[in-house]
C-alpha cells in the first residue's frame, strides 16, 4: 500500500496547491521584510520598498535570482554566516554548511521550527519510499559538519521508526551491523551502495538475503540512472530509491512507487524552471535550470535561487497518486562543471583554492578515476626542487590534510617528478580523466 505523509495536499488539485503555495511565500515575504537585512538590501535596491507590492506570480517572477556566489560573498563580508538571518542568533539551534566545492563552505543556521520542518521534509521521502514507523533505518553516513543525512535522522523520529547510525565505522563494520541489527532500509550515496556491495562479495555475504528492502540515496546522481538504480537492486535485492536536496535550500524531491521520476515537494518549496543562460521560464517538459523557494525556513530563507541542476519537469499527475511535479530523470546534470566524490560536490578550482596555500608546490594534476564502483580523486604534485625527501614528504602530508580540512574529502597526495606535469601558455587544464 502506498503511504502519503500529506495526502491533502499532494492530491490536491494544481490550483489548490498554486493557492496554498502563494499564502505561504506571501506569509514568507511580509515575515522576513522587517529584520532580514539580506533580501530587504536586495529587493530595494531591485525596485520594490514593501511586500505588499507582490500582488501575483507574475510580480513573484520579477524578483531577482539568489545564487550561491551571492550568497558565499554575503557571508565572507559578514562572517560567519552573513545577513541572511531573521532572527537574532540565539534563536538558531543548528550549524551545517556545505562541503566547500567553491573555496569556501556556506554556513547554513536552523531554528527549532525549521529543523521541524526539515523532519517533515524527510518524513514525504520516507513515504514515497514506502518507509514507516515499522521499519529500522541504517544512515551509512559520516555524520560530519555537512547536513547530509542528519535531517534523515531527525524524519526518522518524527516518523518514529529505529534510526541505526553508523558514522564513523568502516565499510566491513557497517556490514556486519547490517547482518546483526537486520534493519529494513539503507540510506547512503549511490556509490556506496555498491561499495558496500563489492565489500559484501569479498566476505561471501548476499546482501539480498538481509533485511534491507528499501534504500534510499542522496548526494549525488545514481539513483534515477537506471543502469545504477538497476546494479544497487540486483545487489541488495531492494527498491531503489532517490531523494534530492542542498543544504542551504532543504529536502526537495523524492522518489516513489511508480519509478516514474523525482517528485518535488511542491508544498513546501515553489519550483520554477528557466534557461540557464537567459533567465527565462521553459515550458514544462523542456529542459532547464530548477529554481527553487523554500516556504518553511524563514530564519535563513531562500527566494528564486537558481540550483544550477539541469531538470525536465512535468505537471501530469502521477500512476502513485500525487499531483506534485516531477523531474523526468532526476536532475539531469549541472549548469557548472563538476566533480563528485563518495557523496560530496568538488570543483577542480576548490582543489586549486587549497594548493596554492602551499609555495612549495609548483604544479600539480588532479586525476579522476573509479575505484572499484566509486568514484574516486588523487593529486600528483611538482614541489620545489632539490627538496629533501623528508621534507617532501612532510609537505605532501600537510596538503592532504589541509584538502581534507577544507573540502571534507580525502584525497592522496602523490609525487611528481620535477618536469613531468604539462605546462600551460592558455587555460590550464589540470584535471585528467582516467581510465575513458
Amino acid at each position: 500500500m502506498n503511504r502519503f505523509c500529506d495526502p491533502a495536499l499532494e492530491t490536491a488539485d494544481r490550483a489548490v496547491l498554486r493557492e496554498h503555495q502563494w499564502q505561504r511565500v506571501s506569509s514568507l515575504l511580509r515575515h522576513i521584510w522587517p529584520s532580514n537585512a539580506f533580501y530587504r538590501r536586495k529587493y530595494l535596491a531591485a525596485g520594490l520598498h514593501d511586500p505588499g507590492e507582490v500582488r501575483s506570480w507574475d510580480d513573484f517572477r520579477r524578483l531577482p535570482f539568489t545564487t550561491k556566489q551571492e550568497l558565499m560573498h554575503d557571508q565572507a563580508a559578514a562572517p560567519p554566516f552573513g545577513t541572511n538571518l531573521t532572527y537574532p542568533l540565539e534563536r538558531y539551534v543548528r550549524l551545517h554548511q556545505t562541503s566547500g566545492t567553491t573555496g569556501a563552505p556556506l554556513r547554513w543556521l536552523d531554528t527549532r521550527e525549521s529543523w521541524e520542518w526539515w523532519a517533515r521534509l524527510w518524513c514525504h521521502v520516507y513515504a514515497g519510499a514506502g518507509v514507516g514507523p515499522e521499519d529500522r533505518i541504517f544512515l551509512a553516513f559520516s555524520f560530519g559538519p555537512f547536513i547530509g543525512f542528519w535531517a534523515a535522522f531527525a524524519g526518522a523520529r518524527r516518523l518514529g521508526a529505529l534510526a541505526i547510525t553508523a558514522g564513523g565505522q568502516d565499510s566491513r563494520t557497517r556490514l556486519q551491523a547490517i547482518l546483526e541489527a537486520r534493519p529494513t532500509v539503507l540510506l547512503s550515496t549511490p556509490s556506496y551502495a555498491l561499495h558496500l556491495a563489492e565489500v559484501a562479495a569479498q566476505a561471501g555475504v548476499d546482501l539480498a538475503a538481509t533485511a534491507v528492502r528499501v534504500t534510499i540515496h542522496a548526494g549525488e546522481p545514481g539513483a534515477n540512472i537506471p543502469a545504477t538504480r538497476q546494479r544497487i537492486q540486483a545487489a541488495w535485492g531492494a527498491r531503489c530509491c532517490d531523494h534530492t536536496g542542498a543544504t542551504e535550500v532543504g529536502a526537495t524531491g523524492f522518489s516513489c512507487v511508480a519509478e516514474a521520476g523525482t517528485h518535488l515537494t511542491e508544498s513546501e518549496f515553489i519550483c520554477e524552471v528557466i534557461d540557464p543562460e537567459t533567465g527565462q521560464s521553459v515550458p514544462p517538459g523542456e529542459q532547464g535550470e530548477l529554481v527553487i523557494t523554500n516556504l518553511g525556513r524563514p530564519g535563513m530563507p531562500i527566494i528564486r535561487y537558481r540550483t544550477r541542476d539541469l531538470v525536465r519537469l512535468t505537471e501530469e499527475p502521477c500512476g502513485c497518486g500525487r499531483h506534485f511535479a516531477r523531474m523526468l530523470g532526476g536532475i539531469l546534470g549541472r549548469a557548472d562543471d563538476m566533480l563528485t566524490v563518495r557523496g560530496i560536490n568538488i570543483f577542480p578550482s576548490a582543489v586549486e583554492g587549497v594548493v596554492r596555500r602551499f609555495p612549495a608546490v609548483v604544479e600539480f594534476q588532479i586525476e579522476a578515476f573509479k575505484a572499484g564502483a566509486m568514484d574516486d580523486l588523487r593529486l600528483r604534485v611538482e614541489l620545489v626542487p632539490g627538496l629533501e625527501e623528508a621534507l617532501a614528504a612532510e609537505e605532501r602530508r600537510r596538503l592532504a590534510e589541509e584538502l581534507r580540512a577544507r573540502l571534507a574529502l580525502r584525497i592522496d597526495v602523490l609525487p611528481a617528478a620535477p618536469g613531468s606535469l604539462p605546462r600551460y601558455e592558455m587555460k590550464a587544464k589540470r584535471l585528467v580523466r582516467l581510465g575513458g
